[in-house]
């Protein structure tokens, strides 16, 4: 850890851009999946897309709510949800890819949820006991939402023919966006030091294993290696989180400091 007369000062800076990437992730996946709302492809899947979008914004909220915490600038949950622009935002950029058609979000969910699900294991163990309270709470969230996923990826994949088409057009058309999953910048490079953060190239492996073996069950291959995208968590997003921001942040805007 950093030491000297302005260490507690950066360790805080590292801790409130740190637990804000976790929120973005969480936060963004939400406004996604509650696109789906009254339009999944049966009525079981609205509720449970609603309820694994919910899960996601509570973990938005508790994380956001410990950043404005440790940031001791007075502000809030809401202040970082509506009123940080689009480069503030610290969210891995397979989240803010568009919903698609239903095989599109659900490798979505696999990739994230099994990522998502390999972290939080980790986190329980963090020096912060308020991440690791918050990671102990979630993984029992993602670990219901990488089932959900798994198990649709294997009825999609190996259904009809059409269904297992689209199921591998989807794992396709997201794969170039798992890389970032497991990079690390000097922020969690630090925090991971002290015993805070994880690893996030540690979580690689299990990650591999988790959806080679999903896929082998849904007879789907693994997509081709390639090209893989980055910048999210440095604030450079692709031109889809504008239109989800306008969304997300629409209303607080247009009435700013309202209360219900």
């Amino acid at each position: 850890m950093t030491t000297g007369p302005d260490a507690a000062g950066i360790y805080a800076a590292d801790l409130v851009a740190y637990t804000c990437c976790l929120a973005d992730d969480a936060l963004v996946l939400a406004q996604r999946l509650g696109g789906w709302v009254a339009g999944a492809p049966e009525l079981e899947e609205d509720v449970a897309l609603a309820n694994i979008g919910l899960d996601l914004l509570g973990q938005a909220r508790a994380l956001l709510s410990y950043a404005g915490e440790v940031e001791g600038a007075g502000r809030d949950e809401d202040d970082f949800a509506y009123l940080r622009e689009e480069h503030e935002f610290g969210n891995c950029l397979l989240v803010e890819q568009p919903n698609g058609d239903f095989a599109v979000t659900v490798a979505r969910q696999l990739y994230f949820s099994t990522y998502q699900l390999g972290l939080y294991r980790a986190l329980a163990g963090s020096a912060d006991p308020t991440l690791a309270a918050v990671a102990g709470k979630a993984v029992k969230e993602a670990d219901y939402h990488r089932d959900h996923a798994a198990a649709w990826t294997v009825r999609l994949g190996d259904g009809t023919e059409e269904s297992h088409a689209r199921m591998r057009h989807g794992l396709e058309t997201l794969w170039p966006f798992t890389g970032e999953l497991f990079e690390a910048d000097g922020v969690v490079c630090r925090l991971a030091a002290a015993g805070v953060a994880v690893d996030p190239a540690a979580l690689r492996a299990d990650w591999d294993a988790g959806i080679d073996a999903v896929l082998a069950e849904a007879t789907l291959a693994r997509p081709e290696p390639g090209w893989q995208h980055s910048g999210g968590r440095r604030g450079v997003h692709t031109e889809h989180m504008g239109y989800l921001l306008a969304e997300l942040q629409y209303l607080h805007r247009l009435h700013p400091g309202a209360k219900w």
